[in-house]
């Protein structure tokens, strides 16, 4: 598995990341059900595969997704590079809230570091830019915490450049996490650029867009009320059948060099030299075994021409849906 250096970080992360939002088991804040081995398998597989960091957050599966991740690490004596993040708050049988004051951020990373059962996160970030009246004391927090050995490197998830700005000064961004795919390329305006320029590493997410681009036939319907998918505009129509099409295309594109649809989203996010690593949310270890050869895929001229074409006929189906 090939690796790429996170910015200023002495981290090589390898360039598929294992993304465990979908392990989270749980009809709120998750993907609907789960199974709990299928999850580890896959994470011990990923393993095998070369893939040398997990992602995760408290909120998928109100900890669940942490607490699998935990398990299935316990007992390596050498454990993967993990990231995880601060934003979200509860206590049981309480509702969630969003929480950056210094008391709740430092409670959230000791929950998190108990779950995924470590004494350090090597990689700690701030969800979202809300709580924006506690951002920069959260800041300060996750500051402290790399002074005190809890945490190694931090960074932020879906920042935008100038909230960044905002940050630097008290200490340096790491990382940056955005989302970012053939659907959502909003990161290339100022983004990747940004993060080029003052050497912040990437490790972008949703590259499949949920599933989206997979290249797999289901139906709307066949997602739980519940599922958070389903909050997305990308997963309500006209949008859903427009861009289930798209997937399909890029499938039939990928098949004809030996490829799937998921290898080629993943590579396609790889093509651009900002992107440290793309995460992938695989439920099952033959997932990620397929999405994890995109590493050794290099996009030519012609892959990316044809690409362009599908996304410019999908541009055009959004135009004259509206």
């Amino acid at each position: 598995m090939k690796t790429r250096k996170l910015g200023s970080t002495p981290l090589n992360l390898s360039v598929v990341g294992l993304g465990t939002w979908p392990m989270a088991n749980t009809e709120e804040f998750g993907w609907g059900p789960q199974n709990d081995n299928d999850s580890i398998a896959t994470i011990h597989r990923a393993l095998e595969l070369g893939i040398n960091w997990i992602d995760s957050a408290p909120i998928y599966g109100l900890g669940h997704s942490e607490e699998v991740v935990g398990k299935a690490l316990k007992g390596m004596s050498k454990k993967p590079i993990l990231a995880t993040k601060a934003l979200f708050y509860w206590k049981p049988g309480q509702k969630v809230v969003l929480r950056l004051d210094r008391e709740r951020v430092r409670r959230q990373c000791e929950l998190s570091m108990k779950r995924l059962g470590v004494d350090v996160i090597d990689m700690y970030m701030i969800h979202w830019p809300f709580c924006v009246e506690y951002l920069e004391e959260g800041w300060e927090t996750l500051a402290k915490l790399v002074k005190e050995g809890k945490v190694r490197y931090i960074g932020v998830s879906n920042f935008s450049v100038q909230q960044m700005e905002m940050l630097k000064p008290i200490h340096p961004v790491a990382f940056l996490e955005p989302p970012y795919s053939m659907i959502e390329r909003g990161t290339e305006d100022g983004l990747l650029p940004y993060c080029q320029e003052n050497n912040i590493g990437v490790i972008t997410y949703s590259s499949l867009q949920q599933g989206l681009l997979a290249g797999v036939p289901y139906k709307l319907d066949s997602l739980l009320p519940q599922d958070e998918r389903r909050r997305g505009p990308h997963f309500k129509e006209p949008e859903w059948g427009i861009n289930m099409q798209s997937g399909y295309d890029l499938a039939a594109l990928a098949k004809k060099s030996g490829h799937t649809a998921p290898q080629m989203s993943i590579a396609w996010n790889l093509r651009r030299p900002e992107v440290t690593s793309a995460i992938t949310g695989p439920r099952n270890p033959s997932q990620i075994e397929d999405t994890a050869k995109a590493a050794d895929w290099q996009l030519t001229k012609e892959d990316l021409d044809a690409i362009e074409k599908l996304l410019a006929k999908r541009k055009e189906a959004l135009a004259a849906a509206k």
